[in-house]
């Protein structure tokens, strides 16, 4: 019992001065406002809401939910498999969503944009933003960016307009949600069932 205890205190304890490392890194690095308003512009006009921002029926149709903007994936809407693979003309199918893509790479699931930093990227530093989006690795150095995010566009950004996104990014409202990992193509095994 005194070990779960012990335990449970030290990870408290880890937890509460990992929250002040961050809160102090980023009171030492403000955000650059007219950076942050140039990318807002340029979030706007990138049409990063178009599958960042969940999808709800609103009157007129399929609408963004932006009390969810740039949230990703929900997590609550669990896909476990890819569809079957669809026939000519067609490349890839969406989810109800538009934050969920599937083709012949698997599934892929948009990420979560928001400054949080367990679900989001309010870890991430500026350089691996734009690391990641210069080479179309997830973190600048793994796994590569799945269909359909077109990071090869954004990688022929000037490194000021990806700056910029990044400090725009840093000033909207964090939203906790855990935006899964990929799913390979049907009939390849995942990662936990090898």
């Amino acid at each position: 019992m005194k070990k779960t205890t012990y335990g449970y205190a030290v990870a408290v304890a880890i937890a509460a001065l990992s929250a002040v490392a961050c809160e102090t890194a980023q009171a030492s690095n403000p955000v650059n406002e007219a950076a942050a308003k140039r990318g807002e512009y340029l979030v706007t006009i990138g049409g990063c809401n178009d599958c960042h921002t969940p999808l709800k029926m609103g009157p007129n149709g399929p609408e963004p939910d932006m009390s969810r903007m740039l949230s990703g994936h929900p997590e609550e809407l669990k896909i476990a498999q890819p569809p079957a693979p669809g026939q000519m003309p067609w490349l890839m199918g969406i989810a109800g969503t538009g934050t969920a893509y599937a083709g012949p790479w698997g599934v892929s699931f948009t990420a979560n944009l928001t400054p949080d930093n367990n679900t989001g990227i309010g870890i991430w530093t500026e350089d691996m933003f734009v690391k990641t989006l210069r080479t179309g690795k997830h973190w600048g150095t793994s796994r590569p960016i799945l269909p359909p995010m077109p990071w090869f566009n954004y990688a022929k950004m000037t490194d000021a307009d990806l700056k910029a996104l990044y400090a725009y990014l840093r000033t909207i409202k964090p939203i906790a949600n855990h935006v899964p990992e990929p799913l390979p193509p049907a009939g390849v095994p995942t990662a936990t069932e090898h």
